[in-house]
């Protein structure tokens, strides 16, 4: 190397970091966006069967886990069912801290372990934040700090049908026309299907709700890609449950992997690709929302997640 001219050995070098260095470094320059999108009772054998190409391109856009732990090791003590299940989604604690163990939401510390809109705001306290709910209690007693803030009460599978469209069409419009850092999306029919029906690949109307919710989910990301700033953005969107089911329930399923079991898919041009190779709990996913964000993690907060499925920054 040493009889190498320098201005050709520089040159040299500058070719091999634009080769072989990572696509992080293209997108760190650009600004960085997450979407978290929320499926009800998503069992995951049913994801894997159903015919859901959206979701299957953001798998292969990404790292994923069909394992994902709605419990932790700490504590095991709440129900495996939607209150607890959804403030550990979006707080990034588990239910010893946040206080929720059922779908009553008495004695809940969310002020104290609050939804990760008001963790961003701390630091980005500018950065918009967008909330689409039609399972009442998480508007209720978990959303704050959200700039649009979209909550309806559904009723029966087929209200959630229902209510489902209409909040994919109003997430699909703000999507591609404002400027918002982070965006939650929640869609409650696969539960209620699965509560009427049964949660199983064998249930047809199961199926057919996890693949509606498929549809909604490609107009989201066809919403981003349509941005006219989209090409200076570095999106990451973030995939998860409350828990699975089982015959047509989840409660007590502390032991059944087909409700403790969930996925987690973290899909973008930041984020890794392939299964994940260690274990990842549902509290991870506020974790790596943060980090994605560049916000900056405070002790005070007690996160129990870590960010998972990220290339390492620079």
């Amino acid at each position: 190397m040493s009889d190498i001219p320098r201005h050709l050995v520089c040159g040299l070098l500058v070719l091999f970091s634009q080769q072989f260095d990572p696509p992080l470094l293209v997108s760190a320059e650009r600004s960085k966006y997450v979407l978290a999108i929320g499926i009800d009772g998503l069992r995951t054998d049913a994801l894997d069967a159903a015919k859901t190409p959206n979701i299957d391109a953001l798998k292969k856009n990404g790292s994923y886990s069909n394992t994902c732990k709605i419990l932790g090791v700490r504590y095991q003590k709440n129900d495996t069912i939607s209150g607890p299940g959804w403030t550990s989604y979006l707080t990034g604690v588990w239910a010893d801290k946040h206080g929720v163990h059922d779908n009553e939401f008495g004695g809940q510390r969310i002020a104290r372990y609050p939804h990760f809109f008001n963790l961003i705001k701390q630091q980005y306290p500018d950065y918009k934040t967008a909330s689409f709910i039609d399972w009442y209690p998480i508007d209720k007693y978990i959303v704050s700090k959200a700039d649009v803030r979209v909550g309806f009460e559904a009723h029966g599978s087929d209200g959630y049908t229902v209510f489902d469209q209409y909040i994919a069409d109003r997430a699909v419009k703000v999507l591609a026309e404002q400027n918002v850092r982070a965006t939650m999306v929640y869609f409650g029919s696969t539960d209620e299907t699965g509560h009427r029906y049964g949660f199983h690949p064998s249930v047809p109307q199961y199926m057919r709700s996890i693949e509606k919710v498929d549809q909604h989910v490609g107009r989201l990301t066809d919403a981003i890609k349509s941005r006219p700033t989209y090409q200076q953005e570095d999106w990451v969107i973030l995939i998860s449950s409350d828990h699975g089911g089982e015959g047509k329930g989840h409660g007590s399923g502390h032991q059944v992997p087909t409700i403790h079991n969930i996925y987690l898919i973290v899909s973008g041009e930041s984020a890794g690709k392939g299964e994940f190779q260690g274990q990842v709990y549902l509290v991870d996913l506020v974790a790596t929302a943060l980090k994605h964000l560049e916000v900056d993690f405070r002790p005070e907060w007690q996160l129990d997640g870590k960010p998972v499925g990220l290339f390492p920054r620079p």
